[in-house]
């Protein structure tokens, strides 16, 4: 068993973590709420279930492991999108709004585009090692 193999194993864990706190969390905010929805709030496991535990499956599934670098921008990406998602939520559901929300999904997004560039290079750059030995 490779490091980067028990890395992406962490991470998967971490994602699977994450979505089940978040979904929890949604939950039992909504429970609290006095019948005031959003759907930020209750849709906000589905950003480190899509993001982090599917692809972390697959490339575990594919056997290709990115950098730690590469791993820490895309987990990055998906905590501040995370973030984003419930700090919209709870801001509806108080029923106020806030200009600066916007950072969010734009860090968010610059931060997971980042991760897959670099994850992108270093595969290939591990796959052309694994060919030329």
């Amino acid at each position: 068993m490779y490091t980067s193999d028990i890395s992406l194993k962490r991470n998967l864990l971490g994602n699977i973590a994450g979505t089940v706190f978040l979904a929890l969390f949604g939950a039992i905010y909504e429970a609290f709420s006095h019948e005031v929805y959003s759907y930020f709030m209750i849709y906000a496991f589905a950003i480190p279930l899509m993001l982090g535990v599917f692809p972390f499956t697959l490339l575990l599934i594919s056997e290709k492991y990115p950098g730690k670098a590469a791993l820490n921008l895309w987990n990055s990406g998906i905590a501040t999108l995370s973030v984003g998602c419930v700090f919209r939520g709870v801001l509806e559901i108080y029923g106020t709004t806030n200009a600066m929300i916007i950072v969010y999904p734009v860090a968010g997004s610059l931060l997971l585009t980042a991760g897959l560039i670099i994850g992108i290079a270093g595969i290939q750059k591990n796959n052309e090692k694994k060919a030329y030995p």
